[in-house]
């Protein structure tokens, strides 16, 4: 199983960005699908999550009304759009994939900087 991140990098305040997550060996709409962050010294995060076939969705309070989770089961790919950004989103993003407790994987991460 892969998960591959991609999208991440240096945004200015109040801009956006729009990470995506490529899966592949697995079933994908088979699995709930999320976000996660984490900064240095800090737990993940949960940020968004969608269920299999795209029609729930939860957000955390902190993006609420700025971020987006929306999938894609024909290509195996989750997004993420990222609104009106803020210096405390800055963290690494990472893909999640959760099916059961046994079946459930992680991406690599991909960073994103929000700076002036």
């Amino acid at each position: 199983v892969q998960l591959v991140e991609s999208g991440g990098g240096l945004v200015q305040p109040g801009g956006s960005l729009r990470l995506s997550c490529a899966a592949s060996g697995l079933t994908f709409s088979s699995y709930f699908m999320s976000w996660y962050r984490q900064t240095a010294g800090k737990e993940r995060e949960l940020v968004a999550t969608i269920s299999s076939t795209g029609g729930s969705t939860n957000y955390a309070d902190s993006v609420k009304g700025r971020f987006t989770i929306s999938r894609d089961n024909a290509k195996n790919t989750v997004y993420l759009q990222m609104n009106s950004l803020k210096p405390e989103d800055t963290a690494v993003y990472y893909c999640n994939a959760y099916a059961s407790t046994v079946y459930h994987y992680w991406g690599q991460g991909t960073q994103v900087t929000v700076s002036s």
